[in-house]
């Protein structure tokens, strides 16, 4: 459904496209997996592996609006709904560039394809899970899962398109990432509403087993299978303390407001900053080396790509969240369904997806003022909303459309043209190390946002609906939301205008 639509103008968008005849030298290919030459982008391999990440971004957002649902059939706690929504994003963070540098070393194709397993069979556990404790491990598999898949995607389109097409592929693939955090809440809502089976809210998890099993298909037919071939052996000792590193992160970002920010989620958040400091030391003694690091330390000698990393994170702390807040404040604040409250996300998902195609036809021509202009169009998007709820009127869902609209407008700009900004200028032997990385800002961020968007969130509306009027307190409390989110959606902005204005200038 939802998944098929962006694919489906993918054809359009991306028709005509010269197809990149060799992968880099440095790529070791299997006999006969490699796309033939040609005019056209290889877009069976394409499709397959952006079926994968739509799948895994949606499934962030898809439980949220399902939350209710399962905390009232589970008779979940708050703590363990709470780990039901984290659950995937913690594994999901932790093991995303060792997925990049496991696909290095054995196969982008084989590594795509163990991942879209365990994540289908985990799916198959949530959709049939009888208690809460089994839905928060399977949940924590599918996250492992979906970092077995995602790396893979920017590889192979680094690898099998050209420089000079790929801006216009990593714009679909931004406009596919973009929609499956915008409309997960639909999807998740229709899903709901439509009650398949009596399935319910297990339905959320039901829809992914045919798709699962189809990527599975697709990805054995039609991705070349390709490793880095001067790639030794996994650097253990840099995923042991990386792992640990985000964990320690992660984890209080995660528990941290539900628990009141106890004495433990600073001395983890001290820990964590110890463990990144050695994590750089042990990669830069492997390089010097001239062992194979986790991630390189050149890497973050350019310009783009370290500050891409954080504009990732900063952009990506923003969806998560907000998203969150405006679920609660429909369906606890003025009481709608899951339907309901999905379908207040869809003109903004539409909305999101059309400025995302138009992105990708203008980033050839007026390169990174289109992220400019997309980075501050969301933050008056943002902003406007704010203003509005705080000028008087009552929370409604059509007081908010329209302002959730000339956000998509915004994000749909920013987001889509991002993903190349930041890899364009990647060599393809560092393109799983550099993907992971990038793939993991998106998770650091979006628990990041969580955690501080979230604290002005429930604070606020915790505060006001303790006097009883819910729909006031929903109301206050979104509005101080969509100015935090306006804060950070500025210093998004000042990043973008701190990115190098050139494209790179070899092929």
């Amino acid at each position: 459904m939802w998944g098929s639509e962006p694919l489906s103008q993918l054809r359009l968008a991306v028709k005509g496209m010269p197809h990149v005849s060799n992968a880099s030298p440095t790529i070791k290919a299997a006999p006969g997996a490699r796309p033939s030459p040609g005019d056209a982008v290889p877009w069976a391999t394409l499709s397959t592996v952006m079926i994968g990440m739509f799948m895994a971004i949606l499934d962030s957002f898809i439980v949220v609006v399902a939350g209710p649902a399962i905390q009232t059939e589970l008779k979940a706690t708050a703590s363990e709904l709470q780990w039901v929504l984290a659950g995937y994003q913690l594994s999901y963070a932790v093991v995303l560039i060792t997925g990049g540098r496991l696909a290095d070393l054995y196969g982008r194709r084989r590594i795509f394809v163990i991942g879209t397993a365990v994540f289908t069979l985990s799916s198959l556990a949530c959709a049939v899970a009888g208690g809460p404790g089994v839905l928060i491990g399977a949940r924590i598999v599918q996250g492992l899962g979906a970092a077995l898949m995602v790396p893979q995607v920017f590889t192979v389109i680094t690898l099998t398109v050209s420089a000079q097409s790929r801006h216009r592929v990593f714009g679909v693939l931004g406009v596919v990432m973009g929609m499956a955090s915008v409309s997960g809440q639909v999807v998740g809502g229709l899903l709901i509403g439509a009650d398949l089976f009596g399935s319910g809210w297990r339905s959320v998890f039901w829809v992914n087993i045919p798709i699962g099993v189809a990527t599975i298909l697709l990805a054995l037919a039609h991705v070349p299978e390709s490793r880095a071939e001067r790639t030794r052996k996994l650097d253990v000792p840099g995923v042991l303390v990386l792992s640990a590193a985000l964990l320690l992160l992660t984890y209080p970002l995660i528990q941290g407001r539900d628990a009141g920010w106890p004495w433990w989620t600073w001395a983890c958040f001290a820990a964590s900053a110890v463990a990144f400091a050695l994590f750089a030391v042990l990669e830069r003694a492997v390089d010097r080396r001239g062992g194979e690091p986790l991630i390189k330390p050149s890497l973050f000698a350019q310009r783009s790509f370290s500050l891409g990393i954080v504009l990732v994170l900063t952009v990506y702390a923003l969806l998560t969240s907000y998203y969150l807040a405006l679920s609660v404040s429909m369906q606890e604040g003025l009481g709608m369904s899951a339907l309901g409250a999905g379908l207040v996300y869809a003109p903004a998902a539409v909305t999101f997806f059309v400025c995302g195609l138009v992105a990708g036809r203008l980033v050839p021509k007026y390169g990174r003022r289109v992220l400019e202009t997309g980075a501050v169009v969301l933050s008056a998007g943002y902003l406007t909303t704010a203003v509005v709820l705080l000028s008087g009127p009552r929370l409604t869902p059509l007081l908010v459309i329209p302002t959730l609209m000339l956000q998509s407008v915004g994000g749909g700009l920013l987001i889509t043209p991002l993903l190349n900004t930041v890899l364009a200028r990647i060599d393809p032997q560092t393109a799983g190390m550099a993907s992971g990385s990038l793939s993991t800002a998106q998770q650091v961020g979006a628990a990041l946002g969580v955690a501080v968007v979230g604290a002005v969130f429930f604070h606020a509306f915790r505060t006001g609906a303790a006097s009883g009027d819910r729909v006031h307190a929903a109301g206050h409390a979104f509005a101080l939301t969509s100015l935090t989110a306006c804060a950070i959606a500025a210093l998004a902005a000042l990043l973008v205008f701190l990115l190098p204005k050139a494209p790179p200038t070899k092929a």
